[in-house]
């Protein structure tokens, strides 16, 4: 710890965020800006998607090994999948 520092409780951290990301955004009742702050989440959730992606090929180009193994066990489950 250096000089000035003071010590965090672990348990103190991030509760005021968690409290702050459960109030709605959207305090005027304004329906555009609800529908806008929706657009925005959803651009935002398809970017976050989009990349996911693309590390996930990234990782199966650079882990060949695992990759097929892991296509192995996909196809083992979906062959004892039981409807």
């Amino acid at each position: 710890m250096a000089d000035g520092e003071q010590p965090r409780s672990p348990g103190s951290r991030g509760v005021s965020d968690a409290r702050h990301a459960r109030e709605p955004q959207v305090t005027t009742g304004d329906v555009t800006d609800a529908q806008e702050s929706d657009a925005a989440r959803r651009r935002r959730r398809a970017q976050f998607l989009r990349e996911l992606h693309e590390a996930k090929q990234l990782r199966d180009r650079v882990q060949p090994r695992r990759a097929r193994a892991a296509r192995m066990r996909q196809q083992m489950r979906m062959r004892t999948f039981r409807w």
